[in-house]
This record gives structure tokens, C-alpha cells and sequence, in this order.
């Protein structure tokens, strides 16, 4: 079968799109509501089906990377019962929420009589480009449903049966509750070039939203001929102070970097003042090593005190490069470097954080407040 040419599919989805724009605008807060639900129970009842599309997806992960970058590759990709179970929440969080279609934000008269009102309405159709996975589909979905606006959605690669799976059973869902067809609409063609071809047409896409990593990013505000409406990727810091309660500290470290490794707020550097760092980082980088098997970047002073480990064939620690500071990782790598004060601690947090997620761990609530001032 001939595969039609990129720029007459994506046309003709935006059309379609368009099409089913002016009738999503016309559901009821209360059809909305139905219809998230529906989405909600939806994805709960064919657990298993998303499950198995998901094993298709880690079965495809290239063999011929080595093997830390295997394990991580596996570790983004899979989801679990638990992650259906979080993307079912998200739609009933959306349904709880007070409908925002209709509400007047301003209103005043003019000197002649005139009564004028500001009023939210919806955009029309929304792009939603991502590198990400079902998540992102079942909250852009459902964002775009509860403001009445069409979503447009192209997901991430690594998640091609995933992703068509979870938007098989939404779109069934609100079809039967009277969505119309074109309401959610889903690129399946998961190529970087599918993703500047949908942002194009600023007579059919009103505005576009992206999710996902800063290569993404960068080439759709390049690119796109429609507004866009992004966020930074991240590159997220922790400071340790010396007036610190170090099994406290160790806890936040380990929480900040393995929790969600992949997501944009998980830590990518920490800065561990000198006072305690011969306190803190041997049981630190022990737990991430042994537990979590992180690999690890670190400027001379922390190489020089940890030495080179190696733990069951893993690489503990290594000096870090100079690109690697500005490195947002979104894996199971960071970088750890000591500071001789929370002054250089501050400057270096200056020197390349975009402002997204950085904390101090101290008692010191003055120092804390500077941080939060100053960072």
C-alpha cells in the first residue's frame, strides 16, 4: 500500500480537525464531564491491551546499544498498571475541576452605556507535539477536551503501539458521549519531520504546545508558523549546605535523582558544600551506585576523593567535562560537584540553570531565603 505524501496527511488531519472544531466548542460542561469519565474507565478496562502494546514497544528497543543505555531506554518506555491508574486520576482530576468555558474574568461599562465583558473561550484547535508517552496523550486529551478545543496530538517514537493503543480507547470512549470525530485527533507518523509539518498551518492551528526535550523544542520555535506555548526542559540543581542534617540531605539527594529520573524537575547536579562533602557523598554515592547503579560525573575534588569505583562492572565515577554542566540528562546520570561556599553554589546555579527546579537542603533559614531570592 502507497503511503500518502506527509504534507497532503497532515492537511488533510488538520482539516479534519477543523471540521470538528466548531461542534467541540458547543459541548456542555456536563457532556465534557461524561466524557472524561468515560476516557478515565476506559483505559482501566483494557489494562491488558495497553500492556501488550507496550511489551511490542520494549521489544523494539535496539539490542546493539550497550547495556546501561538498554536499561534506561526500558526503564522510559515501560509503564505499568500504576501508570494507567495515574492517567486514569489525571482525567478525573480534570473532570472535578470548575468548567472554564463561559467565565467572565472582566467586566465593566464604558462612559456611553456600553457593557463590556471579558469572557474564556476556547482556542480552536491545540498541536500538542511531544517526545513523550501515553501520559502526556491522556492529559492533552483531556486538558483540550475540558476547554472545548480539538487536540491535534504527535507522541513519541519509542511509544508508537503504546501511544496507538491508549488513543484507540479514548477515541471510542468519547465518541460514544457525543465528542465529534476529529475532536481527538492523533498524528501517527512520529517523525521530527511530521512534527514541523503540523505546526505550519496557522489557518488551522491556533496554537501548539510542546513536551518534551530540548531538541524537540528548539526546532518547533524555530519552525512554526503558529504560537507556541512551551517550557524549559530543566537542567535542575540541589545544593547541600554545611548546616545540614546529612542522612536528611542523603534521603533528598537520592529522592531527587532516581525517583523520576527521566522527568524535566529530576536533579542533574549536586553541589555539596566543602564542609560536609567528606561527610555526605561516600554513603551517597553508594546508595546511588549500589541501588540505583547512577552514573556518575564529578569535578577533581569529588573524583580525587572517591576515587574510580567499580561496582559489579558498572563505572562509579568519573571526571566531568565541561559540556556535562549544562547537560540535562533526563537518565539515570548526574553530576556532583563540591563548592567551597553557597556563594559558588549560587554562581554556578547562575552560570546554567534556566530557572525550572533548583533546591537548598539547610537549617540555615536566612541562607534559604537568599536561595530563593537569588536562584
Amino acid at each position: 500500500m502507497v503511503e500518502v505524501p506527509l504534507k497532503l496527511y497532515v492537511q488533510a488531519l488538520l482539516k479534519g480537525a477543523n471540521d470538528a472544531a466548531r461542534s467541540m466548542a458547543c459541548i456542555s460542561p456536563r457532556a465534557k464531564n461524561q466524557a472524561l469519565q468515560a476516557m478515565a474507565e476506559s483505559l482501566v478496562d483494557h489494562t491488558e491491551e495497553i500492556l501488550e502494546a507496550n511489551a511490542k514497544d520494549l521489544a523494539g528497543i535496539s539490542r546493539e546499544i550497550v547495556p546501561q543505555a538498554h536499561r534506561e531506554a526500558s526503564e522510559r518506555i515501560r509503564i505499568s498498571e500504576d501508570s494507567i491508574q495515574l492517567m486514569r486520576q489525571r482525567l478525573l482530576d480534570l473532570q472535578a475541576l470548575p468548567d472554564p468555558i463561559g467565565e467572565v474574568s472582566h467586566a465593566w461599562m464604558t462612559e456611553d452605556g456600553m457593557q463590556v465583558h471579558t469572557v474564556r473561550s476556547p482556542l480552536g484547535i491545540v498541536a500538542v507535539v511531544s517526545d513523550m508517552g501515553p501520559l502526556a496523550i491522556a492529559e492533552s486529551f483531556g486538558m483540550c477536551l475540558k476547554t472545548n478545543n480539538v487536540c491535534v496530538f504527535r507522541g513519541g517514537p519509542e511509544w508508537v503501539h503504546t501511544n496507538g493503543a491508549v488513543v484507540r480507547y479514548l477515541q471510542a470512549a468519547v465518541a460514544a458521549k457525543g465528542v465529534p470525530e476529529g475532536g481527538l485527533t492523533f498524528l501517527d507518523r512520529s517523525s521530527p519531520e511530521a512534527a514541523l509539518e503540523m505546526v505550519r498551518y496557522p489557518q488551522y492551528v491556533q496554537a501548539v504546545i510542546t513536551r518534551g526535550r530540548a531538541g524537540l523544542r528548539k526546532g518547533i520555535l524555530e519552525q512554526s508558523r503558529v504560537p507556541v506555548i512551551g517550557y524549559d526542559g530543566g537542567l535542575c540543581h540541589v545544593y547541600v549546605d554545611q548546616d545540614v542534617d546529612i542522612p536528611l540531605a542523603q534521603t533528598i539527594a537520592v529522592n531527587a535523582k532516581v525517583q523520576s529520573p527521566f522527568a524535566a524537575n529530576a536533579m542533574d547536579t549536586l553541589l555539596v558544600h566543602q564542609g560536609v562533602s567528606r561527610h555526605l557523598l561516600p554513603g551517597l554515592t553508594r546508595r546511588l551506585l549500589q541501588e540505583y547503579r547512577v552514573t556518575l560525573h564529578g569535578c577533581p575534588k569529588t573524583v580525587s576523593m572517591l576515587g574510580v569505583l567499580e561496582m559489579t562492572g558498572h563505572l562509579g565515577i568519573k571526571v566531568a567535562e565541561a559540556a556535562d554542566w549544562g547537560e540535562k540528562y533526563q537518565s539515570l546520570t548526574m553530576n556532583i560537584k563540591v563548592v567551597k561556599d553557597s556563594q559558588e553554589a549560587i554562581d554556578h546555579i547562575g552560570s546554567y540553570a534556566p530557572g525550572h527546579t533548583d533546591t537548598i537542603v539547610t537549617r540555615d533559614y536566612e541562607l534559604a531565603m537568599r536561595f530563593v531570592r537569588e536562584v
